[in-house]
Protein backbone atom coordinates (compact mmCIF):
# COMPACT_ATOMS: atom_id res chain seq x y z
CA UNK A 1 0.00 0.00 0.00
CA UNK A 2 1.36 3.31 -1.13
CA UNK A 3 1.97 5.63 1.52
CA UNK A 4 0.33 9.17 1.64
CA UNK A 5 3.00 11.59 0.10
CA UNK A 6 3.83 14.63 2.42
CA UNK A 7 2.73 17.97 1.86
CA UNK A 8 4.38 20.45 -0.98
CA UNK A 9 6.80 22.83 0.76
CA UNK A 10 5.69 26.64 0.02
CA UNK A 11 8.20 29.03 -0.13
CA UNK A 12 7.81 31.65 2.79
CA UNK A 13 6.33 34.94 1.63
CA UNK A 14 9.54 37.87 0.97
CA UNK A 15 9.26 39.85 3.74
CA UNK A 16 7.71 43.02 4.11
CA UNK A 17 10.11 46.26 3.43
CA UNK A 18 7.60 48.89 3.36
CA UNK A 19 3.70 49.29 4.14
CA UNK A 20 2.41 52.52 3.27
CA UNK A 21 -0.99 53.40 4.21
CA UNK A 22 -3.65 56.44 2.34
CA UNK A 23 -0.11 57.90 2.79
CA UNK A 24 0.01 62.31 1.55
CA UNK A 25 2.08 64.79 2.48
CA UNK A 26 1.93 68.70 2.03
CA UNK A 27 4.94 71.37 1.62
CA UNK A 28 2.41 74.03 2.66
CA UNK A 29 -0.56 74.14 0.24
CA UNK A 30 1.23 72.10 -1.91
CA UNK A 31 0.03 68.34 -1.69
CA UNK A 32 3.51 66.54 -3.25
CA UNK A 33 2.11 63.05 -2.55
CA UNK A 34 -2.21 61.77 -1.71
CA UNK A 35 -3.90 58.84 -0.64
CA UNK A 36 -0.60 56.77 -1.73
CA UNK A 37 -1.02 52.66 -0.53
CA UNK A 38 1.90 50.59 -1.17
CA UNK A 39 3.88 47.69 -0.30
CA UNK A 40 7.40 47.14 -1.46
CA UNK A 41 8.77 43.37 -0.08
CA UNK A 42 12.50 42.03 0.15
CA UNK A 43 14.51 41.65 -3.25
CA UNK A 44 11.18 43.39 -5.33
CA UNK A 45 13.27 45.86 -7.97
CA UNK A 46 10.45 49.07 -8.36
CA UNK A 47 10.61 51.81 -10.37
CA UNK A 48 8.76 54.46 -9.54
CA UNK A 49 7.85 56.56 -13.44
CA UNK A 50 5.58 60.08 -13.68
CA UNK A 51 6.10 63.24 -15.68
CA UNK A 52 8.13 65.95 -13.52
CA UNK A 53 5.87 67.03 -10.40
CA UNK A 54 4.44 64.11 -10.28
CA UNK A 55 5.78 62.72 -6.46
CA UNK A 56 8.58 60.41 -7.72
CA UNK A 57 11.18 62.16 -5.12
CA UNK A 58 9.23 62.81 -2.35
CA UNK A 59 7.80 58.98 -2.44
CA UNK A 60 11.69 58.28 -2.52
CA UNK A 61 12.74 60.45 0.74
CA UNK A 62 9.38 59.17 2.96
CA UNK A 63 10.96 55.56 2.24
CA UNK A 64 14.25 56.94 3.27
CA UNK A 65 12.71 58.80 6.31
CA UNK A 66 13.97 61.93 4.94
CA UNK A 67 10.79 63.36 4.32
CA UNK A 68 7.69 62.43 7.15
CA UNK A 69 4.59 61.60 6.24
CA UNK A 70 1.96 64.68 7.12
CA UNK A 71 -1.01 61.50 6.64
CA UNK A 72 -1.71 58.02 6.87
CA UNK A 73 0.96 55.56 7.77
CA UNK A 74 4.73 54.28 6.85
CA UNK A 75 5.58 51.08 8.48
CA UNK A 76 9.26 49.65 7.46
CA UNK A 77 11.22 46.87 8.93
CA UNK A 78 13.73 48.99 10.95
CA UNK A 79 16.20 46.46 11.17
CA UNK A 80 17.26 46.36 7.12
CA UNK A 81 20.09 48.95 6.18
CA UNK A 82 18.91 51.94 3.37
CA UNK A 83 21.50 53.98 1.12
CA UNK A 84 19.65 56.17 -1.20
CA UNK A 85 21.72 57.73 -4.45
CA UNK A 86 21.01 61.02 -5.67
CA UNK A 87 20.51 62.30 -8.88
CA UNK A 88 23.51 64.60 -8.35
CA UNK A 89 25.65 62.74 -5.52
CA UNK A 90 27.21 64.98 -3.22
CA UNK A 91 30.98 64.10 -3.25
CA UNK A 92 33.34 65.38 0.11
CA UNK A 93 36.50 67.47 -0.85
CA UNK A 94 38.76 64.78 -0.55
CA UNK A 95 39.84 61.53 -2.67
CA UNK A 96 37.77 59.32 -4.03
CA UNK A 97 39.17 56.68 -1.36
CA UNK A 98 38.50 58.60 1.47
CA UNK A 99 34.60 59.52 0.37
CA UNK A 100 34.04 55.38 0.54
CA UNK A 101 36.53 55.19 4.30
CA UNK A 102 34.97 57.98 6.14
CA UNK A 103 31.45 56.54 5.75
CA UNK A 104 32.62 53.39 7.00
CA UNK A 105 34.55 54.72 9.65
CA UNK A 106 31.33 57.00 10.78
CA UNK A 107 29.50 53.60 10.77
CA UNK A 108 31.91 52.14 13.15
CA UNK A 109 34.44 50.04 11.04
CA UNK A 110 38.18 50.54 11.83
CA UNK A 111 40.16 52.87 9.67
CA UNK A 112 42.53 50.38 8.54
CA UNK A 113 39.68 48.13 8.08
CA UNK A 114 37.23 50.84 6.44
CA UNK A 115 40.55 51.21 3.37
CA UNK A 116 40.36 47.70 2.80
CA UNK A 117 36.74 47.51 2.11
CA UNK A 118 36.98 51.11 0.40
CA UNK A 119 39.50 49.64 -2.40
CA UNK A 120 37.38 46.24 -2.64
CA UNK A 121 34.51 48.84 -3.73
CA UNK A 122 36.80 50.57 -6.04
CA UNK A 123 37.29 47.50 -8.11
CA UNK A 124 33.91 46.87 -8.01
CA UNK A 125 32.60 49.74 -9.88
CA UNK A 126 35.94 50.24 -11.97
CA UNK A 127 37.31 53.20 -10.11
CA UNK A 128 40.63 52.00 -8.72
CA UNK A 129 42.81 54.07 -10.90
CA UNK A 130 41.76 57.09 -9.34
CA UNK A 131 41.96 56.01 -5.93
CA UNK A 132 43.62 58.91 -4.52
CA UNK A 133 42.28 62.16 -7.06
CA UNK A 134 39.99 64.50 -5.39
CA UNK A 135 36.26 63.02 -5.81
CA UNK A 136 34.84 66.62 -7.00
CA UNK A 137 37.55 66.59 -10.02
CA UNK A 138 35.54 63.31 -11.46
CA UNK A 139 33.19 63.61 -14.71
CA UNK A 140 29.81 62.80 -13.67
CA UNK A 141 28.95 59.18 -14.62
CA UNK A 142 32.50 58.71 -12.37
CA UNK A 143 30.73 60.56 -9.39
CA UNK A 144 27.71 58.30 -9.57
CA UNK A 145 29.69 55.02 -10.13
CA UNK A 146 31.87 56.54 -6.79
CA UNK A 147 27.87 56.94 -5.28
CA UNK A 148 27.36 53.29 -5.78
CA UNK A 149 30.66 51.95 -4.67
CA UNK A 150 30.19 54.28 -1.36
CA UNK A 151 26.55 52.94 -0.95
CA UNK A 152 27.85 48.98 -2.05
CA UNK A 153 30.56 49.44 1.03
CA UNK A 154 27.72 49.97 3.42
CA UNK A 155 26.45 46.38 2.65
CA UNK A 156 22.44 47.62 2.75
CA UNK A 157 19.30 45.66 2.08
CA UNK A 158 18.05 48.35 0.64
CA UNK A 159 18.87 50.83 -2.54
CA UNK A 160 16.80 53.53 -3.08
CA UNK A 161 17.98 56.08 -6.04
CA UNK A 162 16.46 59.07 -7.48
CA UNK A 163 17.30 59.41 -11.40
CA UNK A 164 20.58 58.10 -11.05
CA UNK A 165 21.16 58.23 -14.90
CA UNK A 166 19.17 61.54 -15.62
CA UNK A 167 22.24 63.84 -16.49
CA UNK A 168 24.62 61.23 -17.99
CA UNK A 169 26.05 60.46 -21.45
CA UNK A 170 24.92 57.27 -23.01
CA UNK A 171 28.11 55.36 -22.27
CA UNK A 172 28.19 56.54 -18.43
CA UNK A 173 24.36 55.71 -17.74
CA UNK A 174 25.29 52.09 -19.59
CA UNK A 175 27.80 51.95 -16.95
CA UNK A 176 25.80 52.77 -13.71
CA UNK A 177 22.69 50.78 -15.32
CA UNK A 178 25.12 47.83 -15.26
CA UNK A 179 26.27 48.61 -11.81
CA UNK A 180 22.82 48.78 -10.95
CA UNK A 181 22.02 45.63 -12.50
CA UNK A 182 24.59 43.82 -10.38
CA UNK A 183 23.59 45.51 -7.32
CA UNK A 184 20.59 44.62 -7.51
CA UNK A 185 21.60 40.72 -7.83
CA UNK A 186 23.71 40.72 -4.93
CA UNK A 187 22.76 39.82 -1.44
CA UNK A 188 22.65 42.10 1.58
CA UNK A 189 24.88 41.38 4.34
CA UNK A 190 22.04 38.82 5.83
CA UNK A 191 23.10 36.30 3.23
CA UNK A 192 21.37 35.03 -0.09
CA UNK A 193 18.61 34.22 1.81
CA UNK A 194 17.99 37.63 1.73
CA UNK A 195 18.42 39.87 -1.58
CA UNK A 196 18.83 43.58 -2.12
CA UNK A 197 15.60 45.41 -2.75
CA UNK A 198 15.88 48.33 -5.14
CA UNK A 199 13.69 51.47 -5.60
CA UNK A 200 14.71 53.72 -8.35
CA UNK A 201 12.92 56.64 -10.26
CA UNK A 202 13.43 56.97 -13.95
CA UNK A 203 12.17 59.02 -16.97
CA UNK A 204 14.14 56.25 -19.13
CA UNK A 205 11.41 53.32 -20.03
CA UNK A 206 14.10 51.48 -21.55
CA UNK A 207 15.96 51.19 -18.31
CA UNK A 208 12.43 50.45 -16.55
CA UNK A 209 11.67 47.58 -18.85
CA UNK A 210 15.62 45.96 -18.44
CA UNK A 211 16.03 46.84 -14.24
CA UNK A 212 12.59 47.07 -13.09
CA UNK A 213 10.47 43.75 -11.87
CA UNK A 214 7.59 46.13 -11.18
CA UNK A 215 6.25 49.47 -12.36
CA UNK A 216 4.55 52.36 -10.03
CA UNK A 217 2.84 55.54 -12.16
CA UNK A 218 2.25 58.41 -10.17
CA UNK A 219 0.50 61.00 -11.28
CA UNK A 220 -0.32 64.52 -9.66
CA UNK A 221 1.27 62.49 -6.33
CA UNK A 222 -1.34 59.48 -6.51
CA UNK A 223 -0.50 56.51 -7.67
CA UNK A 224 -2.50 55.67 -11.11
CA UNK A 225 -0.74 51.78 -11.70
CA UNK A 226 1.00 49.47 -10.40
CA UNK A 227 1.66 46.76 -12.30
CA UNK A 228 4.36 43.84 -12.87
CA UNK A 229 6.73 45.52 -15.36
CA UNK A 230 5.63 43.06 -18.42
CA UNK A 231 2.00 43.73 -17.52
CA UNK A 232 2.68 47.62 -17.36
CA UNK A 233 4.48 47.81 -20.83
CA UNK A 234 1.80 45.26 -22.39
CA UNK A 235 -1.71 45.59 -20.80
CA UNK A 236 -4.43 48.58 -20.70
CA UNK A 237 -3.66 51.27 -18.11
CA UNK A 238 -5.16 54.63 -17.48
CA UNK A 239 -5.25 57.08 -19.88
CA UNK A 240 -2.73 59.08 -18.12
CA UNK A 241 -0.01 56.14 -17.90
CA UNK A 242 -0.58 54.69 -21.27
CA UNK A 243 0.37 58.68 -22.50
CA UNK A 244 3.32 58.67 -20.66
CA UNK A 245 4.39 55.06 -22.05
CA UNK A 246 3.80 56.82 -25.41
CA UNK A 247 5.80 59.70 -24.77
CA UNK A 248 3.14 62.19 -25.33
CA UNK A 249 2.78 65.14 -22.57
CA UNK A 250 0.29 64.82 -19.73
Amino acid sequence: MRADLPPPMHSPAPAVVWNLQAVGVQYGRVSALSGVTLRIAQGERVALVGSNGSGKSTLLRVLHGLVPASSGQVQQDGALRQAMLFQRPHMLRTSVQNNIVLGLWLRGTAWRDAKVQARTALQRVGLQAVAQQNARTLSGGQQQRLALARAWALRPDVLLLDEPTASLDPHAKREVEALMADFAASHASAGPAHPVTTVFSSHNLGQVKRLASRVVYLEHGCVLADLPVHDFFNGPLPQAAALFVQGEKV
